[in-house]
């Protein structure tokens, strides 16, 4: 499995204000979003949203976090 596919997301549906689609935010990583016009893109643009933080990391020498180091931030 790809360590990627480890890492919790949550999406939430972005408003019309927002400019629509849906966004994707990965909980064990502050500032780590993306979005996309469907589900499946906003998934799509999220990997690659994250891959960047991690190479980012990696390169500067930061603690990765392991998947599932933050609670989830559930809202409702």
């Amino acid at each position: 499995m790809d360590i990627l596919d480890e890492y919790p997301y949550e999406i939430r549906p972005l408003t019309q204000d927002e400019g629509g689609g849906f966004l994707i935010t990965y909980t064990d990583f502050w500032g780590c979003f993306s979005d996309g016009e469907t589900i499946d893109k906003a998934i799509i643009n999220g990997r690659d949203a994250l891959a960047a933080t991690l190479e980012v990391m990696r390169a500067e020498n930061l603690p990765v976090p392991a998947p599932h180091s933050r609670r989830s931030r559930k809202t409702g």
